[in-house]
């Protein structure tokens, strides 16, 4: 017997759709004007869909989650009851593209649950080789990460440093900073920020 396809209308009357969009754009620094103006809708039906009011089309919730960068499966992930502590592997929410992490085979895995709204924010960096932050950026906040696998060439303010496995680097967030793969292997980075930014 085949399987059956997931639909996430199935369970959109368990889960509150609407406010983890609204977490999803905040986290991206996002107002409703740009999700809206990228998901080709209002401002005042966002604001329906994110505040209950509405519930979005499959359609719209395609239009929606690509505008913010994330996936659909991640407005579905929840936390488990009994250790809310948890992320398991395959379960966690990808990030991806967003608005302040840009750049094409560079992905956002959350390590961190929405559901729990703490003073920091992790995820794991997968990046492909030459995949970048596509730019300098800067905001409020520390950073601090942790090299897994890979190069990871980072440059903050005007200095670059290459890093490899094993090391690891903090910084002020509100210098500008950016970052690459510039091997031929996979990156990955554990890489978390204070205040949540993403």
């Amino acid at each position: 017997m085949a399987a059956e396809a997931f639909d996430p209308t199935d369970e959109m009357d368990d889960l509150d759709v609407g406010n983890r969009l609204k977490q999803f754009r905040r986290s991206a620094g996002l107002r409703l004007k740009d999700v809206a103006d990228a998901a080709g809708c209002s401002e005042s039906m966002l604001s329906k869909v994110e505040n209950g009011q509405v519930s979005p089309s499959i359609n719209m919730l395609h239009r929606l989650t690509k505008a913010l960068g994330v996936t659909i499966s991640s407005l579905f992930v929840t936390v488990e009851p009994e250790t809310p502590f948890v992320q398991r592997r395959g379960r966690r929410p990808i990030l991806g593209v967003n608005a302040l992490r840009q750049g094409e085979g560079l992905t956002l895995e959350s390590l961190t649950p929405y559901e729990i709204h703490g003073h920091l924010q992790a995820q794991l960096h997968t990046l492909a080789p030459g995949a970048s932050s596509d730019g300098a950026i800067s905001h409020d906040g520390e950073e601090v990460g942790y090299v897994i696998e890979g190069a990871l060439e980072l440059t903050v303010g005007d200095k670059t440093a290459l890093l490899s496995a094993g090391d690891s680097f903090f910084f002020d967030s509100a210098r500008a900073h950016q970052f690459r793969n510039p091997g031929n292997s996979v990156t990955r980075v554990v890489w978390v920020n204070s205040p949540p930014t993403y």
